[in-house]
């Protein structure tokens, strides 16, 4: 999870990752940042996101992207 974290403040060190839970909805992240984030995540946990995975309650937080990887992980 630290990893992710790192990635996340890379792209905006403003953000409290570890409580918001509105990062898609909220507008904090977008399409750019969605692009960056599954190519970071592939170099960090070695996981390819699939398409039908990239919907927004994957990624409105950071524990929801992390139980994403984790679930693609354990694939």
């Amino acid at each position: 999870m630290e990893e992710l974290l790192n990635i996340l403040t890379e792209l905006h060190p403003d953000v409290d990752f570890e409580t918001e839970d509105r990062l898609v909805d909220g507008k904090i992240l977008d399409s750019f940042d969605i692009v960056t984030l599954v190519a970071e995540i592939n170099d960090a946990y070695g996981v390819a996101i699939p398409a039908e995975e990239l919907v927004p309650e994957n990624f409105n937080s950071a524990e929801a992207l992390y139980d994403l990887i984790c679930r693609l992980e354990e694939e």
